[in-house]
């Protein structure tokens, strides 16, 4: 072939474009201006396709304006355990639900013209010791629980996937042969597998595994790959097959932008970006204080309100996004929406145990409004790269800072910016509502305004589990690691998996998440033929104002011929329901895994909700008795039908 090879660029992602303008000489990098979308955590609590592909799309013409070829995202690591550091960049502790989203994401990111990077395969769900430690799975978790989602986002053929730094079973990502032909060959992976930067340790074992490209160039390996090629330690076939895979890259990728010009405007993304996280922030408890009043007084208080960094409002390293000017302000929005506001800035981003004066005024600035509206959380500080939570609570000063104002007010409103679960328990009982707010991006403050005042009827669910205690979770086991080993010793007891099947009490479960609405399930039926399940319901919105609800399908086996857990997540939708009427929702499967759950009679479609906070189930045609079922099972979102 004649001629030169072109050219692609890659870019940082997932909820913005992150392109380097300068390095310092500490390492420390400085990135371009751009628009923050919500982060992928934030995404997944939309539950919704629609949003996840709109992200993908937004994050297109991006990346065609500034001449990128490939976004590195999104990543659809579980969330095994509660402190990994950068599970504010994965979806959730679900695979179906990681999958699904990932899938929507990339859809929309490669349908505009931009090739994704699917990663971190596999099993990297610690940042600690990361270049080193093996995470030592058993085959069938594997497939059930950490390939999963890979398997499902790559039907929407992602142009690449990156390696992790981890080993899997004592063997490096980057040489992972077992798990690369398993890409290729079932999951019908046809890109280029890419390693994450500097995780090669041996160029030629990590060609010979299937690993195509390194990332970056680096002179001394590929001095070493020439030498072990010339005493014929890589054979022509494996060379020539990851050259071919990185040219069809090159090839596919402009392909894909040819003729593909930015959808939408600037201004159009930025809507876009407030849009979604509004729908992604979930309402966790609401004793009816939410929305709040019109023309009343509230009393505002956390620095997070009127945050001095765009840090304070992100996870840190690789996915962090430069905002440039762009300001969050809601003491601002909730003036423009009415609300007479008192604000003080009570804690420091950088404060940990202090209670100084300005949050003995916020104390009683609260005693003197109508409610009083605390804003709490994490930012890159605590949540990044190459680094776990050292704790699941909030700093010390922060949760006093809430405990001092419900004494001083029962109507106080706890707004959480984080990217991941935190350990609630020491004020969550004082609390007259909570809303977990996440990491919003551009226009977040207007998203949240519009949720505390009403204008927007909240719809978020949360795509984890809220523990009581991080003792609750058989992944925070410190026994589990050491010595470079990481033992997934828990098997498939990961989340709701693991707290559903030991009746563990639970915070929040996953998949919760309040409304302004009310929603009547109804009028269950299910019924296989052939090898296929169809099930379908009704939900009515039993109230008088229109709202977005999410409908979650669990199954389980009856009588499984091995352990499995109580029940497991296999879909989900989410439609608006007008005020008074109802929506029929139908599910329809034929995967192998649902014809063994219809071969034995076992399945279990689950359905219902816990509404604004209470154990009520709202669900005519249901006997009695499992109506009585559901009252019991205080920390089970969905009652459970026998079919």
């Amino acid at each position: 072939m004649g001629g030169k090879i072109p050219q692609i660029t890659v870019a940082d992602g997932p909820s913005g474009l992150r392109i380097v303008k300068e390095r310092a000489e500490d390492g420390s990098e400085t990135a371009y201006p751009a628009a923050a979308y919500p982060a992928i955590s934030l995404l997944a609590n939309t539950w919704n396709r629609a949003a996840a592909a709109e992200m993908g799309e937004c994050l297109a013409d991006e990346c065609l304006e500034k001449g990128v070829d490939i976004l590195l995202a999104p990543g659809v690591n579980i969330k095994r355990h509660p402190l990994n550091g950068r599970n504010f960049e994965y979806f959730s502790e679900d695979p179906v639900l990681a999958g699904e989203m990932a899938k929507a994401y990339i859809g929309g990111l490669q349908g505009g013209g931009v090739g994704a990077c699917l990663k971190h395969f596999c099993c990297n769900n610690l940042e600690y010791d990361r270049l080193n430690q093996s995470s030592e799975v058993d085959e069938r978790t594997l497939r059930e629980l950490y390939y999963l989602p890979f398997e499902i986002a790559c039907e929407a053929q992602p142009v690449s996937l990156m390696c992790s730094y981890n080993r899997i079973n004592g063997t490096f990502g980057a040489e992972y042969a077992k798990g690369f032909a398993l890409l290729r060959g079932e999951f019908g992976f046809r890109g280029a597998i890419v390693s994450d930067w500097s995780a090669v340790r041996d160029r030629t074992a990590s060609a010979a595994a299937g690993l195509d490209l390194e990332m970056p160039f680096n002179g001394e390996n590929y001095r070493k790959l020439c030498e072990d090629y010339r005493r014929g330690a890589l054979s022509d076939a494996a060379l020539d097959a990851c050259a071919q895979r990185v040219l069809d890259l090159v090839y596919r990728c402009k392909e894909m932008r040819q003729g593909k010009k930015p959808a939408r405007t600037d201004k159009e993304r930025r809507a876009a970006a407030r849009r979604i996280a509004a729908e992604g922030m979930v309402l966790l408890k609401n004793n009816g204080v939410l929305p709040l009043q019109a023309g009343g007084s509230a009393a505002l208080s956390g620095c997070y309100a009127r945050p001095d960094t765009c840090g304070m409002l992100r996870g840190g390293g690789s996915s962090a996004v430069n905002r440039g000017e762009e300001k969050f302000d809601l003491p601002a929005r909730l003036a423009e929406r009415g609300t007479e506001v008192r604000f003080e800035g009570a804690f420091r981003y950088d404060e940990v145990e202090s209670f100084g004066q300005s949050a003995r005024r916020a104390a009683l600035l609260a005693a003197e409004c109508d409610c009083s509206i605390v804003c709490v959380g994490l930012g890159e500080k605590f949540e990044r790269e190459g680094a776990d939570r050292e704790t699941a609570r909030l700093p010390a000063v922060q949760e006093r800072a809430i405990l001092e104002s419900a004494k001083s007010n029962p109507n106080t409103v706890v707004v959480v910016f984080a990217g991941s679960y935190i350990d609630m328990s020491a004020w969550e009982e004082k609390a007259a509502a909570i809303l977990f707010a996440g990491y919003p991006g551009t226009g977040g403050d207007d998203a949240l305004a519009d949720i505390l005042v009403g204008k927007v009827n909240p719809s978020g669910k949360l795509s984890e589990t809220f523990p009581r205690c991080l003792a609750d979770v058989p992944a925070a086991d410190g026994r589990c690691v050491s010595a470079g080993v990481t033992r997934y010793t828990e098997g498939l007891g990961v989340g709701y998996r693991c707290f559903s099947t030991n009746d563990v009490p639970v915070l929040f479960p996953f998949g919760h998440g309040l409304s302004y609405s009310a929603f009547a399930y109804s009028d269950l039926s299910a019924s296989a033929e052939g090898g296929a399940l169809h099930i379908s319901f009704a939900v009515e919105n039993a109230s008088e104002r229109v709202g977005a609800e999410t409908v979650q399908v669990y199954v389980r086996e009856c009588v499984p011929l091995v352990s499995r857990p109580d029940r497991e997540l296999k879909d989900f939708a989410k439609a608006e329901i007008a005020a008074g009427k109802r929506k029929r929702f139908s599910f329809f499967a034929r995967s192998a895994r649902v014809r063994a759950l219809v071969g034995v009679k076992g399945l279990l479609g689950s359905v219902g909700r816990r509404l604004r906070g209470s154990d009520r189930f709202v669900g005519a045609g249901y006997p009695p008795a499992l109506q009585t079922l559901y009252k019991k099972r205080r920390n089970s979102f969905a009652l459970k039908r026998f079919i």
